[in-house]
């Protein structure tokens, strides 16, 4: 069934009858006796036409320490069973698509239920509980015609704007990557308490300027022209005003997707965000077995969240920094804002990004410190190896660890950025930049370090030099601002956001940022970096874009056969396999990395794409990031890619070529940046082991519940089948 636009008609009795037919399963399905151990709630849940196959079932308490939810789905015959429960009272009720949620009834775990399901009474109800892309995806993208942009553009399409492709890649790189565009709140905006205005595109600008992320928003709106930009979010508005509604809907879930158990606990605290969590080590995922989980807050607070899953508690850590004058969150500018007017909700100084956990169990962050002038030691006539190479005036956040058996911090200064972070098998750790423009990697030997305590001596970076020369050595090199020269080198401005070392760690993979990130005229990159004996010194690097007609790289991830995996904004998942290049790499190509386009498969996202968009190889869905689950944490076997699709609600897991959706249906706007996985007991089937992940939108108050609900943690496990306890 397709709904037209312009349309929120109530259904007829008839209409109801086959719009329900049009999502359940087979009314006749096959049912069987349902028993339940004490630990779980079990049921059917039914509707007019009989069993509701592929639906959620929902059960909450807030009788344990932290609120905790879980989720499951039913069979064929309406049936589920919802597993290994802590002792409490719950509320129960039903979700799924094509219905509304269904009134909820108290239970207790070692009973069976009976639920009955809402059926939606017309299509705009029903429309309330799709993923957010679906509404998104109704975003008009200025047309092909109006690309590029200048500063004379009768449209007010600006000269930063080279192509729509430029344009779709900063909606979701720049916009999407923070906020779930398509969440109840951004596409029906609450704005009464702003104040009264003549037409959606002045509520528009008004609008961005709350709270403390207005500054990257308003540079963002910059880039893309502000008088454009709002023209396209108020006309999006408006027609969802008016009653318009997307024009393609979701599936219930099937196959595997029914095996799903989802288990959130909330974390944090109001007003905050979580970029991140981390549970293991990413190398051996049985470190920290059962043990806590720990959260990234990024700009919202230094406290770092804690999560034991076992005890349901929750807890914090506060993250030191060594210079008073550290910049806090709270001193950046702000409009007030509806949901907490005046307040500045996010006073973080530590700037806490990414989560990492080494072989003892030992949590690592990337957080700052202090201000960003570097240390002499840093900069040039400094007699460091690395600054002699490459000096570095600025460091914007550096790194620290954490014990969680002495409950001892240890801060370490480094020259350059941090963002991401990454153990070698060697015990180096990598650290990506963030941001392209730097042009070098850094690295902490972690065994030097802790045997000298010295952050200067124990750390080194390298310029991103690609080997335009072929020889697959270093030579010397022609600066970034140069041109190639026969026979030599050349430094690219390509340090790197995503990072991951191969299964060996000879390898160094990287991943750099569009234009619609970045906001400088480079495209995005993969890097291969070889960093040899010396990396300061022969590191060699080659950088790959991704085939003509996609862009937009965010993330990487590397399985056990050193292939490479990506998700792009153009909209698909992506692996480049090195081995696959037919020429050899060198020459202007290998500086631009338009080289060895047969090294890559993209896999296109399901979901619908922007209806102004004449692009069928991709979709409006938006990934914010990759990773592989080489080590089969998730049940759906080694090397399984996975991307955070904060547009689909879900992640996205390719199985055999094909998708498996693993939609997180409560709250609704899940929104999650990066997830991993984590074994704790081999011999436990899939009841030991599973993923986890995050809240990540910087605004979770524009989901289901608003500013009541705290950032949650995610443990998502996969059952043999819907009825497994």
């Amino acid at each position: 069934m397709t709904f037209r636009r312009h349309s929120s008609a109530c259904l007829t009795g008839a209409a109801i009858a086959a719009f329900m037919m049009a999502w359940s399963g087979p009314a006749s399905a096959q049912q069987k006796a349902l028993s339940v151990k004490p630990d779980a709630i079990g049921g059917q849940v039914t509707g007019p036409n009989g069993p509701e196959a592929g639906v959620w079932v929902i059960a909450e308490t807030t009788d344990l320490p932290t609120k905790y939810a879980k989720s499951v789905v039913t069979n064929d015959a309406g049936q589920f069973v919802i597993p290994q429960l802590p002792t409490a009272k719950y509320k129960i009720w039903v979700r799924g698509y094509g219905l509304v949620d269904s009134d909820k009834q108290d239970a207790t775990p070692g009973k069976t239920i009976d639920l009955k399901a809402k059926v939606a009474p017309n299509a705009a109800a029903a429309a309330e509980y799709y993923p957010g892309m679906y509404w998104y995806s109704m975003l008009k993208i200025p047309p092909a015609s109006e690309f590029p942009g200048s500063d004379k553009s009768p449209t007010g399409m600006p000269a930063s704007m080279t192509s729509q492709d430029v344009w779709i890649d900063s909606i979701k790189n720049s916009c999407q990557s923070c906020h779930a565009l398509g969440s109840q709140n951004i596409r029906s905006p609450h704005v009464k308490e702003l104040g009264e205005f003549k037409n959606s595109e002045d509520m528009w600008e008004r609008r961005v300027q709350s709270g403390q992320a207005m500054s990257n928003m308003a540079l963002t709106l910059g880039r893309l022209g502000p008088t454009r930009a709002y023209k396209m979010f108020a006309d999006w508005t408006d027609r969802i005003a008016a009653g318009e509604l997307p024009f393609d809907k979701p599936e219930r879930p099937k196959g595997i997707e029914r095996n799903v158990v989802i288990t959130s606990w909330e974390w944090a605290k109001r007003g905050e965000y979580l970029h991140d969590e981390i549970s293991t080590d990413k190398r051996n995922p049985t470190v920290n077995a059962y043990g806590k989980i720990y959260g990234a807050p990024e700009e919202s607070s230094d406290d770092v969240p804690v999560l034991d899953p076992v005890k349901n508690t929750t807890s914090f850590i506060k993250e030191p920094f060594v210079d008073p004058e550290t910049p806090s969150a709270a001193d950046d500018p702000m409009g007030p804002s509806v949901f907490w007017g005046d307040e500045a909700i996010w006073d973080g100084h530590t700037s806490i990004h990414n989560p990492m956990m080494d072989e003892k169990g030992r949590l690592w962050l990337t957080a700052r410190l202090r201000r960003p002038a570097n240390p002499a030691s840093c900069k040039a006539g400094s007699d460091l190896p690395s600054a002699q190479v490459a000096p570095l005036n600025e460091s914007a956040r550096q790194a620290s660890f954490y014990d969680p058996k002495t409950e001892k911090w240890t801060t370490i200064d480094t020259c350059f950025n941090t963002h991401h972070l990454v153990f070698t098998p060697d015990e180096k750790l990598w650290f990506s930049q963030g941001m392209p423009m730097s042009g070098v990697v850094g690295w902490l030997d972690v065994k030097k370090f802790e045997e000298t305590h010295d952050a200067m001596k124990s750390q080194g970076w390298t310029p991103t030099v690609v080997n335009v020369s072929g020889t697959g050595k270093r030579e010397e090199f022609v600066a970034a601002d140069k041109p190639i020269e026969p026979g030599k080198d050349k430094w690219v401005k390509a340090a790197f956001y995503g990072i991951m070392p191969s299964p060996k760690g000879d390898v160094i993979w990287g991943q750099t940022m569009g234009p619609g990130f970045t906001r400088i005229g480079q495209p995005a990159y993969l890097v291969r970096m070889i960093p040899g004996s010396d990396p300061t010194h022969t590191a060699v690097s080659e950088i790959f874009q991704s085939p003509p007609g996609t862009y937009g790289s965010r993330g990487v991830d590397i399985d056990s056969k050193g292939v490479a995996w990506t998700v792009l904004s153009s909209g698909q998942m992506a692996s480049f396999d090195r081995s696959k290049c037919k020429e050899k790499l060198e020459g202007p190509n290998a500086a631009t990395g338009a080289q060895c386009f047969e090294g890559w498969t993209l896999y296109r996202l399901p979901g619908p794409q922007f209806k102004t968009v004449d692009d069928p190889k991709g979709s409006a869905n938006h990934a914010y990031y990759m990773w592989v689950d080489v080590h089969n944490t998730l049940g759906l076997g080694n090397d399984v890619p996975v991307a955070t699709t904060n547009g689909s609600e879900s992640l996205l897991a390719l199985v055999d070529g094909k998708f498996v959706d693993i939609r997180i249906p409560y709250p609704l706007g899940f929104f999650a940046k990066n997830t991993d996985g984590r074994i704790d007991d081999p011999k436990a089937g899939w009841k030991g082991r599973g993923i986890w992940t995050t809240t990540g939108t910087r605004a979770y108050f524009h989901s289901e519940h608003g500013k009541d609900d705290k950032p949650r943690v995610f443990h998502v496990q996969i059952r043999p089948d819907p009825l497994a306890d």
